[in-house]
């Protein structure tokens, strides 16, 4: 089931260019795997793959293919997707609204932590798979 979401025009911009300049054929999609992540809310990881690995869903941004886990359509449901773009990150962020904040201390100072459920993906740690997969 395809999660209830809403994906920022940011982060669309970035999804799109990412699969446009992957090499791969206008067919491919961008592949987003979300886990529970602690403080940060989310650890995630992305690819631009030619098709959908066996089992994942299909969501349709405004014409882009985004593949997803089944469990990451259940963590994304109700989540803002967006792209920030600053001097000190560049990256997905993912806010969930009815997420409670987090109490301990172990992320440093809170004046200058991300907010709640906030979680960041650098683009260096793109992966770009030019082999396609094979679905069963």
């Amino acid at each position: 089931m395809l999660p209830n979401w809403t994906v920022s025009p940011a982060a669309e911009k970035f999804i799109r260019r990412m699969v446009k300049f992957s090499g791969l054929p206008a067919t491919a999609g961008f592949r987003l795997t979300v886990t529970p992540g602690g403080c940060s809310g989310y650890n995630s990881e992305f690819t631009v793959e030619a098709q959908p690995a066996a089992g994942d869903e299909v969501a349709d941004v405004n014409g882009i293919k985004v593949f997803m886990p089944a469990d990451t359509c259940t963590l994304l449901d109700g989540v803002i997707v967006d792209f920030a773009d600053t001097p000190t990150k560049s990256g997905l962020t993912f806010v969930n609204p009815s997420a409670a904040p987090c109490a301990c201390s172990s992320s440093g100072d809170a004046a200058s932590s991300a907010p709640p459920s906030v979680s960041r993906i650098d683009i260096g740690s793109i992966k770009i798979s030019s082999t396609p997969r094979t679905t069963a």
